[in-house]
């Protein structure tokens, strides 16, 4: 399973759960199961970057997702 891990301005949408483990396909099956388990954490998810398996992405829709994969959350860095 996908170990999925949330930074410290996400917790109030995770009832303060640090991390979970999914067993999705892609990321965009990810972002379903997390609003499933947490209705309404998909539009903070869609303000963050994500890492996976250490590659960041701005938008990773369709990148797909491993069993052993490891996924964290971060705030996007904005350029100006």
């Amino acid at each position: 399973m996908a170990t999925v891990v949330f930074p410290d301005h996400l917790l109030g949408c995770t009832n303060g759960q640090r991390q979970v483990e999914l067993l999705v396909d892609n990321y965009r099956e990810l972002l379903l199961a997390l609003e499933k388990q947490w209705p309404g954490i998909g539009e903070a998810l869609a303000k963050s970057a994500v890492a996976i398996d250490g590659q960041i992405y701005q938008d990773a829709f369709l990148e797909p997702v491993n069993a052993d994969s490891e996924i964290f959350f971060m705030a996007r860095i904005e350029g100006g």
